[in-house]
């Protein structure tokens, strides 16, 4: 078999795991990989007329070419959020013409599945988180064999217990948090770290948790920005050091407001979050007069190589989806599910990104995580 393999969306520690052990595993199968370039991206610029041309695109993976790739974050893919089926006007290759009588975004889809064909691929494997998985499903319904793995630092994949990306998140954002100790208690002030976290607060709730934060805002429950401020000028006072600490989803709310967003939307209807640390920390200034500090940590924990956990997981995960498309099983996911692997049929997409179970882990008066009882819950909550 000839097989394909991209990756889709943010970049996270684990990837380049996944990628070397999927590559491995179909060699040990006999089959020839080839890494589809910028994820769906792909698809959409390859001109199946141009033949010539497919190199730019395509780069063929071989157990040497991979050799060392795992001790590396990022994906030696490259991504991008392209989504051949809902692709706007400006975003058409030259040799692409819309649709008769379409308006934007149009489905290339049909276009996809003849690039998967004229590249001589018998199966894709897709690693991304749920935007780049559904399209995935689309391919698969439309009869292109597809295997799945899931991978968001916001462990928002529905349908497993873990993604990959999410262990060295959190790991990182630990770290930076308590880094953030030493000036915010130099200076006595307020410090505010923003998180990634569009719909789901697992990054906020995990490192509030783990680095021992005073507040953590989830993505999940609006937060009153007064009763915030006077939690956090109580944390400070109540600190020997004259500071206190939180962390905040970037996809956060205050109540009766709605999330920060900027720019245009993109191929899968998101528009770019960031900002709410910031109109948090003005608030506190302007109600308590004490000094802040806004501190987006943003890319920096989806950067660098992966933990263990990744690496663990990104080995397992890939050898997983090599040995489905060499059994010939299409629209399934590989998964960490109660503790071991498994996998799942792609359908789970269909619920959405999973989100925080507020009740079982969150205190929403407090704005703090609070575990009522680990017993039977997944180790990463």
């Amino acid at each position: 078999m000839r097989i394909g393999i991209l990756t889709g969306g943010g970049d996270v520690p684990g990837l380049n795991p996944a990628i070397k052990a999927f590559v491995n595993r179909a060699a040990e199968h006999g089959h020839t990989v080839a890494g589809l370039m910028r994820g769906w991206g792909a698809l959409l610029a390859i001109n199946p007329e141009a033949p010539d041309a497919f190199g730019e695109h395509v780069r063929e993976l071989s157990p040497a070419a991979v050799r060392t790739i795992d001790r590396t974050g990022g994906t030696i893919l490259h991504s991008s959020r392209t989504n051949p089926g809902r692709v706007g006007a400006g975003d058409l290759p030259p040799f692409l013409e819309p649709p008769p009588g379409a308006e934007p975004p149009y489905d290339f889809t049909g276009h996809a599945v003849r690039v998967t064909e004229a590249l001589g691929l018998d199966a894709l494997v897709a690693i991304g988180g749920d935007d780049t998985l559904s399209y995935a499903l689309r391919l698969h319904r439309e009869g292109v064999p597809v295997a799945a793995i899931p991978k968001t630092m916001d462990n928002d994949v529905p349908g497993t217990d873990y993604c990959l990306g999410f262990s060295t998140a959190v790991t990182r954002c630990v770290g930076f948090v308590n880094n953030l100790r030493t000036a915010a208690g130099s200076h006595e002030r307020i410090a505010v770290a923003e998180l990634f976290g569009r719909y789901s607060g697992a990054t906020s709730l995990a490192v509030g948790y783990l680095a021992c934060a005073d507040r953590a805002v989830i993505a999940e429950v609006p937060f009153d920005p007064d009763r915030l401020s006077d939690l956090l000028v109580a944390d400070r006072a109540a600190n020997p050091s004259r500071y206190a600490i939180a962390v905040i989803s970037e996809g956060a709310a205050m109540t009766g407001g709605s999330r920060v967003e900027s720019g245009e939307a993109d191929a899968y209807g998101h528009r770019k979050l960031g900002g709410i640390g910031q109109e948090t920390c003005d608030h506190i200034k302007a109600r308590t007069g004490i000094g802040v500090m806004n501190q987006q940590i943003g890319y920096l924990m989806r950067s660098g190589p992966p933990d263990v956990l990744d690496l663990m997981a990104g080995f397992n995960f890939g050898v997983i989806a090599a040995d489905l498309v060499s059994a010939g099983t299409s629209g399934r996911m590989a998964v960490l599910r109660d503790g071991v692997y498994a996998t799942a049929d792609l359908s789970v997409l269909a619920a959405g990104a999973r989100t925080v179970d507020a009740e079982a882990f969150y205190d929403a008066e407090a704005y703090r995580p609070r575990i009522k009882n680990p017993l039977s819950k997944p180790m990463f909550l």
